[in-house]
């Protein structure tokens, strides 16, 4: 898996594969990218997070809105720390 700031407050999470990639804001999962479907929290937080959130998505892809809990479960079942990982 790789871990990559891209801004103040704003880190993408890919996994090994790079099929699944996802924002975070601060430290809450709100965009993501599977294959090349993308999704987006329909739980608002901030004005700062809905900027990183439009910021981060094509400007003329289909974006699903989805609840906070699939993205949740995006992490759990895409990012596993290996047997020995830190």
């Amino acid at each position: 898996m790789k871990l990559n700031r891209i801004g103040n407050n704003e880190t993408e999470l890919t996994n090994e594969a790079d099929t699944v990639v996802v924002l975070f804001s601060y430290d809450t999962p709100v965009a993501a990218r599977v294959d090349t479907n993308y999704s987006r929290t329909v739980k608002h937080y901030s004005k700062t997070t809905t900027r990183h959130i439009n910021k981060w998505l094509p400007a003329n892809a289909y974006v699903s809105i989805v609840d906070q809990q699939f993205l949740d479960a995006l992490i759990v079942n895409n990012f596993t720390l290996q047997k020995g990982s830190k």
